[in-house]
């Protein structure tokens, strides 16, 4: 298992090495689509991405650019992009006028019954007890809807070292996790599975339920 603090770590390693967080992001938004294509048959499917404007946003971000080619894809963009990350900013603008791709930052404007399966790409392990008004409200219509839900490295509302919940936190069917398993999920290893995304040769991966 890793924490959050050695995620932080290793990804600070491999810049020295000259591997970016944005290599990374990539790796990751490769990892995602391959498993959700290991999963589901993705073709005609209709899936939404929610996103904040940290690097958990931006791994959904650059998830968008590879899922819109297989299947019908919209971001709904939660956060303020003015305060987005470097890299997710990189991911944000290579997809904001991607004519595959469903542009939406008012989430009054989305039925989540509307789609067959919802990513949870909003604060991952950048979660720390806290959840805006905002967030808690989508995450409770993300709960609420029909869709199968999965959540990009730990379902939002966990916190990834300790696992304690927030009031309302994504309720997955799927975790996508990266690199190691995070002790927040240590009880949630069923559904849960790792993908390397090059920040160190990766071992114990969970095989896909």
């Amino acid at each position: 298992m890793i924490t959050s603090e050695q995620i932080k770590e290793l990804e600070r390693k491999r810049e020295q090495a000259g591997i970016t967080k944005l290599h990374l992001m990539e790796n990751a938004a490769r990892g995602i689509y391959k498993v959700l294509n290991e999963r589901f048959e993705l073709k005609n499917k209709k899936i939404l991405i929610v996103c904040y404007h940290g690097n958990n946003g931006g791994d959904g971000f650059a998830a968008a650019g590879h899922l819109c080619d297989i299947a019908e894809v919209d971001v709904l963009f939660i956060g303020e992009e003015s305060k987005l990350t470097e890299e997710a900013r990189v991911n944000y603008k290579r997809i904001l006028h991607n004519e595959k791709i469903q542009f939406i930052e008012d989430d009054e404007a989305v039925d989540f019954d509307d789609f067959d399966i919802i990513l949870d790409s909003i604060l991952g392990i950048g979660y720390q007890g806290y959840l805006r008004s905002e967030i808690a409200d989508v995450i409770g219509r993300i709960n609420a809807s029909k869709a199968v839900k999965v959540a990009i490295d730990i379902p939002t509302g966990i916190n990834s070292d300790t696992g304690e919940k927030a009031e309302k936190f994504v309720d997955a069917e799927l975790i996508i996790t990266f690199h190691d398993l995070k002790p927040g999920l240590s009880s949630m290893t069923d559904k849960t599975v790792v993908v390397d995304i090059g920040l160190s040769d990766v071992t114990n991966k969970k095989q896909m339920p």
